[in-house]
């Protein structure tokens, strides 16, 4: 069956219409897993001894994305974006900047649609990541020595080329598509409190936060970055878009800026982001691995490193559901990104869950 013709997004960046991301779910259902929530009594019990407080259900929920088709969300806003090219755009083929998660959905989706794909990746990317943007199909050009300097090659060569720009976060259709996960949450938790995202330019959570909002509007959303990569936050605080210099074991969410279509979308429906350092985050990976049997990366950990440090505001009976991004990691590198988050044990009465 042909998916309805992509409606057009507004013509200057704004939150992103819900009708848009009603589209985009049609277009997910069709081409993406849905994920189906996991849950831990152990993540509770954590929050109870650390916090004092007893979250609904004694449980704590988790969107597991990092079981996603190429390890990562990002499968969902990349085919909604290439959905919506013309056939001249598609023909020319699209060229993106990535850590590695969006460029391998992207080169997944493109191989799929016949769409050629060239992804601008830093030099020092994760050697894994690249080697599978390359396997999906993807033309891989390495530069510079951050996102920022990669993000300069990717525009001189998309002008160079004659190619069609398809953003990791800053695009409504990128937003729209992730947005998918937000309605998959309230059909599967209906009674959901409180919602926990990863934050790198701010597209997976200005679409999560959209959806919910719109049909929750007393839902929670919080977002989570690394303490020393924090554009959204930063942007957020100054009222307009910051440039930041991203430091930390998290290199998913390295964004040096959020987005014009990211920061409206924020300032509508998030209620606020918090920060978390490495230490948390290698603690939360080493939970996942030890208590989960889920194996994350370091930006697809930061919204469980978000609970279990005590960085997100919780009151008693809440239902919390956290976003799990990721799980592309280097298993090379397993041992130095999980040193010193050594997890305690647990209490005899704890359910190892």
């Amino acid at each position: 069956m042909m998916a309805a013709a992509a409606p057009a997004a507004p013509d200057t960046p704004q939150a992103v219409p819900l009708a848009l991301i009603d589209w985009a779910r049609s277009i997910v259902a069709r081409d993406v897993e849905r994920t189906v929530l996991l849950r831990s009594g152990t993540a509770a019990g954590w929050i109870r001894e650390r916090a004092g407080v007893a979250v609904g259900g004694d449980t704590v929920f988790f969107k597991p994305e990092h079981l996603q088709k190429t390890g990562s969300f990002k499968p969902r806003a990349t085919v909604a974006r290439l959905a919506a090219l013309s056939t001249d755009e598609r023909r020319r083929g699209v060229i993106t900047v990535s850590a590695g998660n969006a460029g391998a959905a992207y080169a997944w989706a493109g191989s799929r649609l016949g769409i050629h794909t060239t992804v601008v990746m830093p030099e020092a990317a994760v050697r894994t990541k690249v080697d599978a943007c390359r396997a999906y199909g993807a033309e891989v050009i390495l530069h510079g020595a951050d996102a920022g300097q990669a993000t300069d090659r990717m525009l001189e060569l998309r002008d160079e080329r004659n190619l069609i720009l398809t953003h990791p976060f800053n695009d409504p259709y990128v937003i729209a598509g992730n947005g998918s996960i937000g309605f998959e949450i309230l059909e599967d938790l209906p009674d959901v409190d409180v919602v926990v995202v990863p934050v790198g330019g701010g597209g997976l959570i200005g679409g999560i936060a959209t959806a919910l909002k719109e049909h929750r509007p007393g839902v929670a959303i919080y977002g989570v970055e690394p303490e020393t990569s924090d554009c959204l936050r930063a942007a957020l605080a100054a009222g307009e878009i910051v440039r930041v210099h991203p430091a930390s074991i998290a290199e998913g969410l390295a964004a040096v800026r959020t987005g014009e279509w990211n920061l409206p979308t924020a300032q509508r429906y998030v209620d606020e982001v918090v920060l978390v350092d490495d230490d948390a985050i290698r603690e939360a990976m080493r939970f996942a691995l030890e208590r989960m049997k889920q194996l994350l990366e370091p930006a697809g950990a930061v919204g469980l490193a978000a609970v279990l440090s005590g960085a997100v505001p919780l009151r008693a009976g809440q239902r919390i559901c956290v976003v799990l991004s990721g799980g592309n990691v280097d298993v090379g590198t397993i041992g130095n990104l999980l040193e010193g988050g050594a997890v305690s044990p647990a209490p005899a009465a704890r359910r190892a869950e």
